[in-house]
């Protein structure tokens, strides 16, 4: 089904900036390539925020490598110790790094006057799952270890991330709970990456989702690669690599959830939603009309008001 007249019109330069490619092995390099280059100009931008950027790095593990993190901290003196965002980036498992949304991170950082932290995770497919979640996982127990070097308070850290990203926090929040982790005040997920079965042709799927950006094809690479050796839509996959296939989603931090209405992850973002709900957890639901993945990465009207409605959930779950 074509849909383009369906998006936005304020969002369709982003289809003529960023051509749909069905992704591969073969065009991976290029898609890395194109991601590293926007982080670095992210970077740049960001150094006209009055913010502090640090690239700290948590030591070497039993069970994982040096992580490299990119840190934001408003510029301003605090008497009082900051809230953490442990933010995790997107870029399908296999791209991406933390500074490639690093203005979206300075503006969360000053309008919530908290510190942001993101990890720069391994990627798939040299580091298949669980690499990435323990990365993630080692990060949040550094942050509550070295909240006084920080400036943090370790009772207070909320967690965000953007497609893969968002799964990657979806399934850090499952494995943090069960492990018994440090306390968790909110999860702010944004077109999350949750469930496998994308790739075995579910009934009933939206018409509609799919056709820009991210596609079926490039989300079954994406999922093979995180997966292996395990095969998508098989009985084997973990809960905490795809957070749909949880079974218990009672006791978890509440959830922000955003996504746009032709985001191929619509359907699986609002089962979850509606599976949290039916649990006990508190979800507050955001999708947009005529919008596509990553819309938000645009200076457009439409992801100025969905980054101030996230920015606004962020700040309750604070306490602000």
């Amino acid at each position: 089904m074509t849909t383009r007249p369906l998006v936005l019109p304020e969002l369709l330069p982003l289809l003529e900036e960023i051509p749909t490619v069905d992704l591969s092995a073969d065009s991976l390099p290029g898609f890395r390539a194109g991601l590293e280059q926007a982080a670095g100009q992210s970077f740049l931008q960001a150094e006209d925020y009055p913010v502090t950027l640090e690239r700290l790095s948590i030591p070497e593990s039993d069970h994982t490598p040096a992580i490299r993190l990119f840190t934001v901290r408003p510029r301003k003196e605090s008497a009082a110790a900051r809230p953490v965002l442990l933010h995790l980036h997107g870029g399908g498992y296999f791209a991406g790094q933390p500074e490639l949304t690093a203005t979206q991170l300075c503006q969360f950082a000053q309008e919530l006057d908290c510190v942001v932290i993101s990890p720069d995770y391994r990627l798939t497919p040299e580091h298949p799952f669980p690499a990435a979640l323990e990365d993630a996982y080692a990060t949040l127990c550094w942050i509550t270890r070295n909240a006084d070097t920080l400036g943090i308070d370790p009772a207070r850290i909320g967690l965000t991330g953007e497609s893969a990203g968002g799964g990657l926090a979806a399934g850090l929040a499952l494995l943090n709970r069960d492990r018994e982790g440090p306390e968790i005040l909110f999860q702010n997920l944004v077109y999350p990456v949750l469930d496998d079965h994308t790739v075995t042709g579910q009934p009933d799927t939206s018409p509609v989702g799919g056709e820009f950006l991210w596609t079926r094809t490039s989300n079954t690479f994406m999922w093979t690669a995180l997966l292996n050796p395990v095969a998508p839509g098989s009985a084997d996959v973990s809960p905490y690599a795809a957070p749909a296939r949880a079974t218990d989603l009672s006791r978890l931090p509440p959830v922000y959830l955003s996504v746009g209405a032709l985001d191929l992850f619509l359907d699986e973002d609002l089962a979850y939603a509606r599976r949290l709900i039916h649990q006990g957890v508190a979800v507050e639901l955001e999708i947009v009309p005529g919008a596509c993945h990553i819309f938000d990465q645009t200076d457009t009207p439409v992801a100025k008001r969905s980054i101030a409605r996230r920015i606004d959930a962020m700040k309750r779950g604070f306490g602000l």
